[in-house]
């Protein structure tokens, strides 16, 4: 451990070591010593930073909602209105495509919060800033802001099972057309995307699709 490192830089570092065990095996499959030795301290010295498992899940979901605030944030810039809400897709979609675990954490969060009333809590406060962030950033209607956030919960479905996953108005057809061939992959899907090589700009955002 490095000395250099202050107990709160090692919180932050543990809370990230958290997000990709967590991530990984769930809230029950994850044992403390996994993140100890991810993070490269010892379990009494983990438990001095937390002092329980379930106190570092519930901090790792708390960041993983911070995190993706502070990516909409990031991404509407000073854009507003649907511009905002394209550049918030983008970010999302980017987001789901090059960093896997913040999806697996999400689902695992989900699956938790059923049984925890603790995590539920903390949902339900964190899922009700970010619906006000987002329309606050783009100024939009409530119909569009609900709009935009079904989609994005659709994406990590889509994302999930690696079904096709095209952008805009294409997506309605695309995913009638995989429903009829399932197994079939093909462009725009993500599995295509991941494998493509080419250097073509971003799709359309999460708030063009359907």
């Amino acid at each position: 451990m490095s000395p250099r490192m202050s107990a709160e830089e090692r919180r932050e570092q543990t809370i990230r070591a958290a997000m990709a065990e967590f991530a990984r095996s769930g809230f029950e499959g994850t044992s403390t010593a996994a993140i100890a030795e991810r993070v490269g301290v010892s379990q009494p010295y983990l438990f001095r930073l937390f002092p329980s498992k379930r106190a570092l899940f519930l901090a790792a979901a708390e960041r993983c909602f911070d995190d993706m605030e502070l990516a909409m944030r990031e991404a509407a810039g000073g854009l507003y209105g649907a511009e905002a809400l394209t550049a918030m897709g983008q970010r999302y979609r980017r987001i789901l495509a090059d960093d896997p675990t913040l999806l697996r954490f999400q689902l695992q969060i989900y699956a938790a919060a059923v049984d925890d009333p603790q995590l539920r809590a903390l949902g339900n406060a964190k899922w009700a800033k970010l619906w006000r962030a987002i329309g606050e950033l783009s100024g939009e209607t409530p119909e569009e802001v609900m709009r935009f956030v079904s989609v994005g919960m659709l994406l990590n479905v889509l994302t999930a099972f690696d079904i096709p996953c095209d952008t805009g108005e294409r997506l309605p057809n695309v995913l009638v057309e995989w429903s009829h061939h399932p197994h079939e992959v093909r462009a725009g899907s993500l599995a295509a995307d991941r494998s493509s090589s080419s250097g073509e700009s971003e799709p359309a955002a999460v708030a063009e699709q359907g």
